[in-house]
């Protein structure tokens, strides 16, 4: 028997996330983490989603604690990963989003990553990864 089927890293942290949020929580423990999950928390923190967050380590490799702040009514990850034109975003809000400017569809542009607002802004196209309000 070799190595456990590794899931996606995203869908996992976001889950334990939402998870943590409806229990009411104030912090979470994600692991394992990615480059990529910590600049989607970055940008979750500086839209006010959620709090600050610390990375550990243990014996088995780094870890996050996540601190929340219940300000997250949805949080889920886009799957397929949907390639995006800058004039499809208002389709992916419709179908995602509760209501016009409520929320963020978190893109990854060949600019980095970016909410859709930015990326429509900037007239970039990219792919969906997330979507949180």
């Amino acid at each position: 028997m070799g190595e456990i089927m590794q899931n996606d890293i995203i869908s996992d942290a976001i889950s334990k996330i939402k998870n943590a949020e409806k229990a009411g929580k104030n912090r979470v423990i994600i692991k394992p983490i990615s480059n990529l999950l910590l600049k989607i928390l970055d940008l979750l923190k500086e839209k006010g989603y959620v709090g600050s967050y610390e990375i550990h380590q243990d014996s088995k490799g780094n870890f996050i604690v996540l601190n929340l702040i219940h300000s997250i009514n949805d949080i889920s990850t886009i799957k397929p990963r949907f390639p995006v034109k800058v004039d499809d975003y208002e389709k992916f809000e419709k179908r995602y989003l509760p209501a016009k400017d409520f929320g963020i569809i978190i893109v990854s542009t060949d600019k980095g990553l970016m909410t859709h607002i930015d990326a429509k802004a900037k007239k970039l196209g990219g792919k969906l990864i997330a979507y949180c309000y």
